[in-house]
């Protein structure tokens, strides 16, 4: 692999302007296609073979304006007045009439005729159905909703619109994004001293996310590709975009500060440090595409889209970053005598320690101590995902000031929280002849159910079911409507053996309950295919058992650390206005599976980029100790910087975000943070230091069984001393050159 990316960053090098051009003229092509078949987001979520999915697909086509997605709308009297005085009810059926004439509008539900009036007399809820899903209305239909309650606020009423057809997520902020750039910028700046080398990983990273996002935007017509897959793959591909590139500008930075040749150092950096970035993106894709398996639509696209930006970002940096160092040549060289060059040379052991040399001489000074420290804090941290509840999110989480909100407030409030969350019986009977006796035994036994707070009057399908509303006495995220919706499936099989009927639970609460129990229940085999993952790749890169045991026992308390923090955020309140949680509540059913995946790519990043050089260390004669400080010393200014990326990238996108993204994007920013300077640099070393020369053990049936990756380049040659200028050769056995010495970017 080595050898290959040594000759594919050569070429790139050599050949900079074309691989400039060809770089440029991809968003080119990829906005021809986004004109030819863009389309629009889709958010819904759907679950291919299960009961609620099932009936709903079949309603869709029996009785479509009952499988659409719908709006409520929502009047309250002014307060000492009751909404059903005439001047009031005139103008609730007159805004009902002109909703009715909206775009994609079948029908409304008039609140003065229905009698949907609080107890209190104070508030009407009106209903506004389409035969779409949230994810076919038009632009324009929902303001169009909005525009006919203008005459209502004029009266006096207080009126929000909300239900179903609104998203909990808002609309993407670029500011997010340039925040996290930002800091970024600050970061690579104080690393490479250079606001010229620290622009090139920004420059590779942004276009990288570019062409991703502009050929995902052209998919949308295609496949079903929800705007929360379109933030995660920006958030992956700016946050690995910048660190990969970092880490081969590391390599070849401190190469030319040894005095190797630009072309040749490039090269060589191509071929070292990006055989690791290589295997690094090829963990996060692999754990990304392996969303697959769990059987939901919306997040194997989370996962492919996700999967799709990291390996264009391992492209960028494989191709596009040596074009850029072509490009820059001496430029990037650090000045004799200058900060950069004598960081430089502290990093390879001249002058005075460099900080992460003393880092590991304190975490392995007492192994013992440090690890019992770090276990305390993770285990800690861990703490709260005793009470990690999971579901699906709903208009409670979405910002306090959007009409959605407000009117899931009021709807809460004045008519109980079940009437946010409705659930749809399907029923249909054996003998179609007797099917107004059968629903009304039906409807009967359904409302002395405990739980149910309103059963509404039956709908008969094209396909002669029916098909009844019901409303539960508590909201849609509550266990106890996960709880009702399970007894109604279970007393199925009584009502077919009693009156004949086959009796189905659907509705989007219901189809949220199903995936939530679809996540929940595929978690524990995604996180052992994750972890078996991890411990066969590591083995493969560090030949060693105690290694990647150690790596995958690290990960696992990265993300339930992660998780706990979420917990305490998102569901206690902890420190939630510092984090723009505006409220609190059960956490999205698929957080805890995706950031499983999105993290173990990153934890595989810095385990390879700084147990690798202990590993190189160790191999080249040193002792298991001075091993593990001479890795510290040389991969953990880079791993910091980063982690520190990372964390910014992810922490970016938190302060304005939608329910999900905010959580996800929480978990992924204190997730990196916990697996990079607790994990990787504090418990790591301390455990390397107890096991000693037993971490670099691998029986020797095993070795001879697994191949050789090389993912460190020991097979580059060194034919020619490193400050040779004469690289325009490569030598007869096709092994690359290497530099001479070490840097803090080479894996």
């Amino acid at each position: 692999m080595a050898t290959l990316l040594y000759r594919l960053g050569r070429s790139a090098y050599r050949h900079r302007r074309a691989v400039l051009a060809a770089w440029l003229a991809v968003p080119a092509a990829v906005i021809a296609c986004l004109v030819a078949f863009g389309g629009r987001t889709d958010d819904e979520f759907t679950i291919p073979g299960s009961e609620s999915q099932h009936a709903m697909d079949t309603l869709k086509e029996s009785l479509p304006s009952a499988a659409g997605t719908s709006a409520q709308i929502v009047f309250v009297a002014p307060k000492g007045h009751e909404i059903t005085e005439p001047r009031y009810t005139s103008v609730i059926s007159a805004t009902m009439a002109q909703a009715d004439k909206a775009p994609q509008v079948v029908g409304v539900t008039d609140p003065i005729e229905t009698k949907t009036i609080s107890s209190d007399r104070t508030t009407a809820l009106g209903q506004v159905r389409y035969e779409v899903s949230r994810a076919g209305l038009r632009a324009g239909s929902l303001d169009a909703v909005e525009d006919a309650t203008q005459d209502a606020k004029h009266a006096g009423l207080t009126v929000e619109v909300g239900g179903n057809a609104y998203s909990t997520e808002t609309e993407a902020s670029h500011a997010r994004e340039l925040l996290g750039l930002a800091v970024a910028l600050v970061v690579l700046t104080i690393t490479f001293g250079s606001l010229l080398t620290a622009g090139m990983p920004l420059l590779t990273a942004v276009l990288g996310v570019g062409v991703t996002l502009l050929g995902l935007h052209a998919l949308t017509d295609t496949f079903a590709i929800s705007s929360t897959a379109l933030s995660l793959a920006t958030m992956l591909g700016l946050a690995v975009g910048i660190d990969y590139a970092l880490f081969i500008l590391s390599r070849h930075r401190s190469q030319l500060a040894q005095g190797m040749s630009p072309r040749e150092s490039a090269a060589t950096a191509t071929g070292t440090a990006g055989s690791a970035v290589v295997f690094a993106g090829l963990t996060v894709v692999i754990a990304l595409v392996g969303l697959a398996v769990v059987g939901i639509p919306f997040l194997t696209v989370m996962g492919l889209a996700g999967a799709g930006a990291v390996l264009v970002a391992v492209a960028v940096a494989l191709t596009l970053l040596p074009a850029l160092l072509g490009f820059a040549g001496e430029r990037l060289r650090p000045k004799p005598r200058s900060r950069a060059a004598r960081r430089e040379q502290a990093s390879n052991g001249a002058g005075g320690l460099p900080f992460g040399e003393r880092w590991g001489r304190i975490v392995t000074r007492r192994p013992l101590v440090t690890l019992a420290a770090t276990l305390i804090v993770l285990l800690t941290l861990a703490l709260p995902v005793r009470d990690l509840h999971l579901a699906m999110p709903v208009n409670a989480t979405a910002p306090t000031d959007s009409t959605q909100r407000k009117a899931y407030d009021i709807v809460a409030d004045a008519f109980g929280p079940g009437f946010n969350g409705p659930l749809l019986i399907v029923a249909s009977p054996s003998d179609a002849a007797g099917l107004q006796q059968t629903t009304a035994t039906l409807v009967e036994d359904l409302q002395k159910t405990q739980g149910v707070a309103a059963v509404g009057q039956p709908m008969v399908t094209r396909t002669g079911d029916a098909v009844i509303q019901l409303v539960p006495t508590t909201g849609p995220t509550d266990e106890k409507t996960t709880d009702l919706v399970q007894h109604i499936r279970d007393e199925a099989a009584q009502w077919q053996k009693e009156i004949g009927t086959d009796v189905r639970v659907t509705g989007r609460t219901a189809v949220s309950i199903d995936v939530s129990s679809r996540l929940a229940g595929s978690l524990p085999l995604f996180a052992l295919v994750v972890v078996g993952l991890s411990l066969l790749l590591l083995m493969l890169v560090f030949r060693s058992l105690v290694v990647p045991l150690k790596a995958s026992l690290g990960f696992l308390l990265s993300v339930t650390a992660a998780l706990g923090a979420v917990v305490a955020v998102f569901q206690w309140g902890w420190l939630a206005d510092a984090w723009g949680v505006s409220a609190t509540g059960p956490v999205a059913s698929i957080l805890p599976t995706l950031v499983m995946a999105v993290l173990f790519g990153l934890a595989m990043d810095y385990e390879v980029f700084l147990v690798s050089r202990m590993r190189e260390a160790y191999v080249h004669g040193a002792d298991p100790r001075e091993a593990i400080l001479t890795g510290s010393r040389l991969a953990s200014r880079v791993v910091t910087a980063a982690a520190l990326i990372m964390f910014a990238v992810f922490a970016g996108f938190v302060p304005g975000a939608g329910s999900m993204l905010k959580s996800i994007a929480f978990a992924l920013a204190v997730g990196v943070l916990v697996d990079a300077f607790i994990v990787r640099m504090a418990l790591v070393p301390a455990v390397l230091a107890l096991v000693g020369k037993a971490a670099w053990w691998l029986p020797k049936w095993l070795d001879r069984l697994l191949p050789n990756l090389d993912i460190e380049g020991e097979r580059l040659a060194k034919p020619s001393p490193a400050t040779s200028t004469d690289d325009s050769t490569l030598p007869e056995d096709g092994a690359a050159v290497a530099a001479a010495g070490t840097s803090e970017a080479r894996p």
